[in-house]
């Protein structure tokens, strides 16, 4: 019995460790902390768009395979394409 008790123990302290154990927002700090690193220091990579794309994609495909996509109705993808059009009619309006 004491030997169950211990165990539990053990399990409970170990819990409190590392960087997934973390409150959220302290996990989210220290992660903009790594990101604003990397930009400075120009290990950071970033995406052209083409790369962008690609992953967008890959993540959406993988995403219908699992069964976890967002499916739209009709009415939802009428609003979203309404939503980009505007949009991207005043990204033009502003580059004139």
């Amino acid at each position: 019995m004491a030997n169950t008790q211990d165990r539990g123990q053990r399990q409970q302290s170990t819990s409190n460790r590392g960087f997934a154990s973390m409150d959220p927002e302290r996990q989210r700090e220290i992660a903009a902390q790594g990101g604003r690193a990397a930009h400075q220091s120009g290990n950071a990579h970033e995406f052209s768009s083409e790369e962008a794309r690609e992953a967008g994609s890959k993540g959406g495909k993988a995403a219908h395979q699992s069964g976890n996509a967002h499916e739209f109705d009709s009415q939802e993808a009428r609003e979203a394409g309404a939503k980009g059009g505007r949009a991207r009619g005043s990204n033009n309006q502003q580059e004139e």
